[in-house]
């Protein structure tokens, strides 16, 4: 068995490879149909252009060598690229914020220390790719700058695109337009939509969110790291980069269905908790396990399962809880 998955992470010591040997058998299968059907969809020329089988395509997956093609593309960001010729590397080579650089820095070896293409020792090294990125981010967004967070999936875009210009306006796709203000220094819009997921499962499982308030814990101990990861570190790499692939596509409304899924799934588990500390470990269990081993059928059940969720409806709880928090400020 390989100890390293096939985007550079070491696997765990407790990894059950006999599960994800019988699951990946499977996925193998729809992975082929769903190349061919991309193949003959993209015919050779790299434009698509959005719509319904379009929609439909991402959600049943994007094939690996197709991904970064079709992330730049639906996200918007290939169009900033070809419309800024020659901006990224203008953005590297002009002076530099020490503050900035220095945040960076130090979050540089603390960036996927389980993944061998992040050492030092790597050849090529991709800290010096992420650093790059990073760099010419907080100098293009200088209201953002750099937050905790950003390393990660500035790191999940370059082992993905494996191109240090797309990575770059792939970020700027999710922290400029896909996520509203998640990264800003008073991470309103982090705050908000983990008080509009409150406000959705109160809606959609108010078992749980009653036990979530009966206990005190707020929303934010149990799932931030979920949003400001978008789900890296959580959920297996194959399943989150599905459920980029949909982020992209769809926006932001994605994380709430995939939070939606994994709390109204694992409902009768959540509330056999008695007290604070147990709920919160409740929380880390259940992003572990078959469940959201298999990418496939999860995708499924984030589409069925949370019921119908307009961004009509996202918008209209975003505006009342960020004048909740702007009110306690």
């Amino acid at each position: 068995f390989c100890r390293v998955d096939p985007y550079g992470f070491e696997r765990p010591e407790d990894f059950d490879y006999a599960s994800y040997e019988a699951f990946f058998s499977r996925y193998l299968v729809v992975l082929t149909r769903r190349a061919i059907k991309w193949s003959k969809l993209l015919k050779g020329n790299n434009s698509i252009q959005k719509s319904l089988k379009v929609k439909r395509y991402i959600r049943k997956g994007i094939p690996n060598e197709h991904r970064a093609l079709i992330w730049m593309v639906v996200s918007g960001a290939q169009t900033n690229m070809e419309q800024n010729p020659g901006y990224y590397h203008r953005l590297l080579e002009a002076e530099k914020n020490d503050k900035l650089v220095e945040a960076i820095k130090t979050d540089m070896n603390r960036t996927f220390p389980d993944n061998v293409k992040f050492r030092k020792t790597a050849d090529p090294c991709l800290q010096h790719t992420l650093y790059n990125v990073l760099v010419a981010y907080g100098h293009h967004n200088k209201a953002v700058g750099y937050c905790q967070g950003m390393n990660f999936i500035a790191g999940y875009l370059i082992l993905i695109t494996k191109n240090e210009e797309e990575s770059f306006w792939l970020l700027d796709a999710l922290i400029g337009r896909i996520l509203p203000d998640y990264y800003s220094p008073a991470m309103l819009g982090l705050k908000t939509d983990q008080e509009v997921l409150g406000e959705l499962v109160k809606m959609k499982v108010p078992a749980v969110a009653e036990l979530m308030e009966r206990h005190g814990v707020m929303w934010t101990l149990v799932v931030s790291r979920w949003f400001i990861c978008l789900f890296i570190d959580i959920l297996p790499v194959e399943t989150v980069l599905r459920i980029w692939d949909c982020l992209f596509y769809e926006g932001s409304k994605i994380i709430f269905r995939v939070a939606l899924t994994l709390i109204k799934q694992h409902q009768a588990f959540i509330l056999e908790a008695t007290n604070f500390p147990d709920i919160c470990d409740k929380f880390k269990q259940i992003t572990k396990g078959t469940f959201v081993t298999e990418c496939h059928s999860f995708m499924q059940k984030i589409f069925t399962d949370p019921g119908s969720l307009s961004m009509a409806t996202i918008n209209k709880l975003r505006d009342t809880c960020r004048e909740k928090l702007l009110s306690q400020g």
